[in-house]
């Protein structure tokens, strides 16, 4: 046993010093470069040049807007969903409960080609407000840079982190509460405002400061509608400046700081105090069945608001289908074909784009599944000290923005050993002549997903019990040989799940993608397919097919995880 303990304490230390290697340092590398005086030192001259320049400073305040509005946007379409599902009985819920999940498959980088031809001024709306006489001239409602339109889209992208937790946060209540003071004459109204939300507020927090981060960094989607004006787009326009400016490095770094002041005020604001009966509720919560008239009225709820969703991407599928220039000033092609689809798996940039993030993708997975395993199997078969921060630590990645993390990695190549003349020249390149980013990519890719891959390991871990392992030692079996041959047979179907979703959100990943491929013969499928939409002709009718094979990817991975996890799916998507 105690040589067990020297193992697993070797283990736990390797695994440190994987975090601190690809998730401390990036991010240290990060926050110095914005600090750092041009010829050493500490400086604050380039953190406050972020907000004496008017264009930078301009490009900040929209990315807290775009935060904020989504944020709320979130809170206003989950909490009533949440309260319906986790409360009343409905035509329908079982299917509304399951495809209220479905955006978060939908990635908003790949919807927002579908909503250029849903609201743009000679767009889908506009074209049947006109039929219907409603408007004589169209109106753009991608108009002022896609503020809104970012909005829009992100909202029904996040609304269902949101969504869970509040879920969750509500089925833990103690019902007998509410009836007290039902009993005492207190309005549905004010039940809700002084009793739920007070109790729900620390789920309702955790799943918005993820909302919040996500949608402050989110860098894909303000690229695809040419908003320029804030920080994340200014962060990837200043990369390759990163050699000879300080500038990257101080906006990227004043985000990252912004991300953390704003859960800290958030936390003391809104995060509150859990109370002591908080997930211990001491009967079983009733759920009332509603009225005809009023289950239809949520089921509508759902249905809009799905609907709403997946809209944006039903027109990337039109588009797909759409002859080039078949799809303006009507409100569906004029036009169709298949001719995109056979692009998609043909055209030079597409074809190599697929292979490029099979491979990374795939090497990412073998990645989070050894690593993953052995942070499941010490979180929940060891006391080792540590073992909680090595916990937290393998969380971090759903907190830390994509984009600071991809910045760090920029950051990273350029110093030592990785610079000219080092020793691991050309290992790690981005910048460079002649990059080389597929480590990068790799690690980027497995880090960022990795959490799907522990939570999944450490949900079958739970339910295995370790008596199994303990009889297999006793019989003679070393602890290696009795994880391979019995604990790891037993949670396949979690490590299948975790893998699952590590591949397919690593074959759609934007931030990282972007940033660390900066040469076509690197591209993954993301950046070919923003390539491939900035570029006149048929470009963006083949991002269009490609981005509908990367929602196909996507729809059946989540599937075959929902099948092997069975209710603990949603776990890995709470906060």
């Amino acid at each position: 046993m105690q040589r067990g303990n020297k193992v697993g304490k070797l283990i736990m230390i390797g695994l440190f010093a994987f975090f601190g290697a690809f998730l401390i340092y990036p991010i240290w590398l990060t926050v110095q470069g914005g600090f750092e005086g041009r010829e050493g030192g500490f400086t604050l001259h380039h953190i406050w040049s972020v907000f004496d320049d008017p264009v930078l400073r301009s490009g900040f305040i929209n990315a807290v807007g775009i935060a904020i509005c989504t944020t709320l946007a979130c809170l206003v379409i989950s909490l009533p969903l949440a309260s319906l599902a986790a409360r009343c009985n409905f035509p329908g819920k079982g299917i509304f409960s399951a495809l209220v999940l479905v955006p978060l498959i939908l990635p908003p980088f790949v919807g927002a080609i579908g909503l250029h031809h849903l609201l743009g001024k000679y767009g889908a709306v506009n074209t049947l407000l006109m039929d219907m006489g409603w408007i004589t001239d169209g109106y753009d409602f991608i108009g002022n840079g896609g503020f809104w339109a970012i909005v829009f889209i992100e909202a029904l992208h996040l609304y269902p982190i949101l969504y869970l937790n509040a879920t969750a946060a509500l089925a833990n209540l103690d019902p007998a509460l509410e009836e007290a003071a039902e009993n005492l004459g207190a309005s549905p109204w004010r039940r809700f405002r002084q009793i739920v939300l007070p109790l729900i507020r620390p789920g309702l927090f955790a799943g918005a400061t993820i909302v919040f981060i996500w949608s402050f960094t989110e860098l894909g989607t303000p690229l695809m509608f040419d908003y320029q004006t804030v920080t994340p787009v200014q962060i990837f326009n200043g990369i390759k400046e990163m050699n000879t400016s300080q500038q990257p490095y101080a906006l990227t770094a004043v985000m990252l700081i912004a991300a953390i002041l704003f859960y800290v005020l958030g936390k003391l604001v809104f995060g509150g105090k859990a109370y002591a009966m908080y997930s211990k509720a001491s009967v079983q919560s009733t759920v009332q069945t509603l009225s005809r008239f009023k289950g239809l009225l949520a089921t509508l709820a759902f249905s809009v608001v799905i609907g709403l969703a997946v809209l944006p991407h039903i027109s990337v599928i039109f588009t797909s289908f759409a002859v080039e220039g078949s799809w303006y000033k009507s409100v569906l092609p004029t036009a169709w074909t298949g001719e995109h689809y056979e692009g998609a798996l043909s055209h030079t940039l597409a074809v190599g784009s697929i292979g490029n993030s099979l491979l990374y993708s795939s090497l990412a997975v073998v990645l989070d599944l050894f690593v993953g395993i052995l942070i499941g199997y010490i979180v929940v078969r060891t006391k080792i000290r540590g073992r909680s921060l090595l916990d937290a630590l393998s969380m971090l990645p759903l907190a830390v923005p994509g984009l600071v993390m991809a910045f760090g990695y920029v950051a990273m190549s350029l110093r030592w050993p990785f610079g000219e003349g080092d020793p691991f020249e050309g290992w790690i390149d981005v910048l460079g002549a002649n990059p080389n980013p597929i480590l990068l990519l790799v690690i980027a890719y497995g880090v960022r997903r990795l959490p799907y891959v522990v939570r999944s390991t450490v949900a079958g871990l739970e339910q295995t019990s370790g008596e199994l392992e303990e009889a297999a030692m006793n019989l003679g079996a070393s602890r290696v040989k009795a994880v391979r041959t019995i604990i790891i047979p037993l949670i396949m179907a979690n490590l299948i799940a975790g893998g699952l979703l590590a591949f397919s959100f690593a074959m759609l990943e934007v931030s990282d993608s972007l940033i660390l491929a900066q040469r076509e013969s690197h591209y993954p499928i993301t950046k070919a397919i923003y390539t491939l939409f900035e570029r006149l002709g048929d470009g963006p009718y083949v991002a269009s097919a490609m981005g509908v094979w990367g929602m196909a990817l996507l729809a059946v991975t989540l599937i075959g995880a929902s099948v092997l996890m069975g209710k603990k799916m949603g776990a890995i998507f709470r906060v």
